[in-house]
C-alpha cells in the first residue's frame, strides 16, 4: 500500500474512532441531562426533606409517598447479611485453597468459583425469588415474600467468588516464612 493510501486509511479510521467516541460522550451527556431534568421535576413535587427522611415508600398508591429511608435501610441490611454470608465462607475457601487443598482440588474448585463470578445478577435475583424465598418461608413461618434475608443470602453467594479469590491471592502473596 502506498503512503498516500495508508494516510487515507488512517484518516478514515481516525474519523470513525472520533465519531464513536463523540457519540458515546453525547449519549452519556444526554443521559445525565435527562436524569437532572427528571430529578428537578421530581423535587418540585416532593420536598427534599420528605424524600430523604420519609419512612414510607408508596409511589403507586393514591396517596403517593416517596420516603427513601426504607430503601436505604433495606439495602444496608441486605448488604450486612451478604457480608455475614460471604466473608466467613470466602475466607475459609481461600485458606483451604491456598494452604491445604491438593492441586487436583484447586483445579476443580477455582473454575467453579470463576463460573459463579460470571453468572448475571438477574439470574441470582430470579434464584432468590423463585428458590431461596420459598425455601426460607418453609423454614421461617410468617416470613414475607419481600424480605432482606433472601437477597442478603443470595448476594453473599454472588460475592463469594470475589471474596475468596481476593483473599486467596492475598494469602499466596505472603512469603512462606511468615505463614
Amino acid at each position: 500500500m502506498s503512503t498516500r493510501g495508508r494516510r487515507a486509511t488512517e484518516f478514515v479510521i481516525e474519523r470513525a474512532l472520533f465519531t464513536c467516541a463523540a457519540g458515546s460522550i453525547l449519549v452519556t451527556a444526554g443521559i445525565v441531562l435527562v436524569l437532572l431534568w427528571e430529578t428537578a421535576a421530581f423535587l418540585r413535587e416532593v420536598p427534599l426533606s420528605d424524600f430523604l427522611f420519609g419512612t414510607v415508600w408508596t409511589p403507586l398508591f393514591y396517596n403517593k409517598q416517596f420516603g427513601v429511608l426504607p430503601l436505604v435501610t433495606g439495602t444496608l441490611l441486605a448488604s450486612a447479611i451478604a457480608m455475614l454470608v460471604a466473608l466467613p465462607a470466602g475466607l475459609l475457601i481461600a485458606i483451604y485453597l491456598s494452604e491445604y487443598a491438593p492441586s487436583q482440588v484447586r483445579r476443580v474448585v477455582r473454575p467453579i468459583l470463576e463460573v459463579l463470578a460470571g453468572v448475571p445478577t438477574v439470574v441470582y435475583g430470579y434464584f432468590a425469588l423463585q428458590f431461596v424465598t420459598p425455601l426460607l418461608q418453609s423454614v421461617v413461618p410468617g416470613l414475607a415474600g419481600f424480605n432482606a434475608l433472601s437477597p442478603g443470602i443470595v448476594m453473599g453467594i454472588m460475592i463469594l467468588p470475589l471474596v475468596s479469590s481476593l483473599s486467596e491471592d492475598a494469602m499466596r502473596s505472603v512469603p512462606n516464612g511468615l505463614r
